[in-house]
């Protein structure tokens, strides 16, 4: 695809993704959590997240028919695709559901297996980071690049906490405990997408989680890349879209803290 054409895709597919955000800001005035629905111990979902995915995925499905999608909620997964959208309808939802303002709605797009498109849009702020392989990383029209803060001991750490998967929280809790007296905080805001937005734009140096499905991080990572940052598994390999664990950063403390995970994560 043409870059004018991958142009073209993203401003199509951001309206898409605004009408899924005006939908879910709507559904959040008289949502009730008598809908919430557990597909697994700490894992909520309901009607909210999953008309949110049929928003995208019919709205989607039409700017390449024969796009394959792997979606949160099972509206549709087709994954033996050229296209491949990455979709998480409400990136947040126990946010969501508490009524706390920080969820977003998540569209990333693959082509054989590479991240080409991303789009976060943060609800409650109103505020779009989209980008596109080559083109660059934007929040609501204006570029952003990551933080130029050089070191671990200068810089803000997002992360976020394992609902399930606690088989490695020895090793999580060693990282939490040396960035908790080593960097000027940690943060810890519920919504992966937003947290790699916030790496992007340089309000994050550093987030690292384990645990997480592609819909939590394809379209962030991409936007984290064209910021000027980067992405990585604990291994400091490619392998974080489908690995379950992710690093991203501004570039500059990118090995400084990758070590600190491999210390802990042997």
């Amino acid at each position: 695809m043409k870059e004018e054409q991958l142009d073209k895709l993203l401003e199509d597919a951001r309206l898409i993704v605004q009408d899924a955000v005006h939908f879910l800001r709507n559904e959040r005035k008289v949502f009730s959590h008598e809908v919430v629905e557990y597909k697994g111990f700490n894992d909520l979902v309901s009607y909210v997240d999953k008309t949110s995915e049929e928003i995208l995925v019919n709205g989607l499905q039409k700017l390449i028919p024969n796009a394959g999608f792997i979606t949160e909620e099972n509206t549709l997964t087709l994954k033996d695709r050229d296209y491949v959208w990455i979709i998480d309808p409400l990136d947040g939802t126990t946010n969501f559901v508490h009524g706390i303002p920080c969820y977003c709605v998540s569209v990333g797009l693959t082509y054989k297996q590479e991240l080409i498109l991303g789009i976060v849009h943060e609800v409650n702020l109103d505020e779009c980071f989209y980008a596109r392989k080559g083109g660059g990383a934007y929040l609501n029209g204006t570029k952003i690049q990551v933080s130029t803060i050089p070191s671990l001991g200068k810089s803000l750490v997002a992360t976020g906490f394992p609902y399930h998967d606690f088989k490695l929280m020895k090793e999580y809790m060693e990282v939490f405990d040396f960035c908790m007296k080593n960097s000027q905080g940690l943060r810890r805001l519920g919504s992966a997408a937003v947290d790699l937005a916030y790496v992007a734009c340089g309000r994050f140096e550093v987030f690292y989680e384990y645990g997480l499905n592609p819909w939590d991080i394809a379209a962030g990572a991409l936007i984290v890349k064209e910021a000027g940052g980067q992405v990585s598994d604990f291994k400091n390999e490619n392998n974080f879209l489908f690995g379950k664990e992710i690093i991203a950063s501004n570039t500059a403390v990118h090995a400084e803290f990758q070590k600190v995970v491999a210390h802990s994560f042997q």
